[in-house]
């Protein structure tokens, strides 16, 4: 065996021994406890009913793109398109990428210079952390939630200051104390950067709309794929950041340009969100009633008013017991293991939507309230 297939070998193997082995699964006739899709737009008959309308009326359109942006593949179409969200969001500008992870890695990649410093919540999305790598700036995180914490670094922060935050965070489906925090950068000019992946469609347009912070926010990340329901990301800010995005930001620079469907799809969906309000009070009268059903649960429920409800469980063999057994009772539930999570902190991650009906949140509930671990 040569040394990289052995390199290979046995990190695989070691994932298997802890218990932390991955593996890819088909879809399933489950119901659905684990997707991002929150309001059910990705299966919602009336945006398929929208896309196929801007298709058929765009019938000379390209299949694919043929290019990146800055080449071939732009059109006002997609500007047009920009202009429209950074409005609906309250926004001056935004630029669209091809996915939320590349929006983040193509942000704290390209904006943080060498003697900058980047300060982010301990909790924040993989993709802020291999975009802040990538960066020559100081990086440090604070305490999760904790003002406290972010205080302390602020203290000793160099050069440009950037602090990132989530307004959900993604395994704990937590929101941070926003005003406290862009309190904070304000009194030590720093920058505030908040990914708004899994809290836009709960609230309409993000929690940063909903608390009135637009001003206080540098930059924010929207992402396309959760409640959205199709597919990819925009970075909102200010006109001279998305100058700054078109000319230094690789993840946009050197990638091809997605398809007009894609940009059609995101059209339409912005079109549904805005006059959607059936999907976002149902979304909350299941997160409320599963609450109440998981009140005497003996797990730790983590407090959430979000579509993410993650209850605790401790380790990866139980965890993955507690889903296998919600599984074979139809009810499609994610076990998240570590190293995902810390150790201990080993989970169900629990997705609401509005399209759950009450007997299958009981069902959810009942099913964790009654399973009882082997040995």
């Amino acid at each position: 065996m040569k040394p990289a297939e052995k390199f290979i070998k046995d990190k695989l193997d070691q994932r298997r021994t802890d218990g932390s082995y991955r593996i890819l699964k088909p879809d399933n006739s489950l119901v659905d406890f684990c997707s991002n899709d929150y309001l059910g737009f990705a299966r919602s008959s009336a945006l398929k009913a929208l896309i196929n309308r801007e298709l058929e009326e765009n019938n000379d359109k390209f299949i694919g793109s043929t290019g990146s942006r800055l080449i071939s593949g732009n059109s006002s179409y997609i500007e047009d398109i920009e202009r429209q969200i950074a409005k609906f969001h309250n926004a001056e500008a935004g630029l669209i990428y091809n996915s939320g992870y590349d929006a983040n890695l193509g942000l704290f990649s390209s904006l943080p210079q060498k003697g900058d410093t980047i300060i982010m919540d301990e909790l924040a999305h993989a993709s802020i952390i291999d975009g802040a790598r990538l960066s020559f700036a100081n990086r440090y995180s604070f305490r999760h939630n904790d003002p406290t914490s972010l205080e302390e670094k602020l203290k000793h922060a160099k050069g440009s200051c950037y602090v990132v935050a989530e307004s959900v965070y993604s395994m704990d489906g937590d929101t941070p104390p926003l005003k406290d925090i862009a309190n904070l950068i304000e009194k030590y000019s720093a920058h505030l950067i908040v990914d708004e992946a899994h809290a836009v469609g709960l609230y309409k347009k993000g929690l940063i709309c909903e608390l009135g912070l637009e001003d206080k926010v540098f930059a924010r990340i929207v992402t396309f794929g959760k409640a959205l329901g199709c597919h990819g990301a925009i970075i909102l800010g200010g006109n001279l950041l998305r100058e700054y995005l078109i000319n230094f930001s690789r993840s946009f620079i050197y990638t091809t340009a997605a398809s007009f469907h894609q940009f059609a799809a995101i059209k339409m969906a912005y079109r549904l969100l805005a006059g959607s309000t059936d999907e976002r009070e149902r979304l909350r009268n299941n997160i409320s009633y599963f609450r109440e059903l998981m009140f005497d649960s003996k797990l730790t429920l983590i407090d959430s008013e979000s579509a993410i409800q993650c209850l605790i469980v401790g380790n990866n063999d139980n965890t993955k017991a507690l889903a296998n057994a919600l599984q074979a009772s139809a009810l499609d539930v994610r076990p998240i293991l570590s190293p995902t999570v810390p150790k201990e902190s080993e989970r169900l991650r629990i997705c609401l939507h509005a399209f759950n009906t009450a007997d299958e949140v009981t069902l959810l509930a009942n099913t964790i309230n009654n399973y009882t671990y082997a040995g």
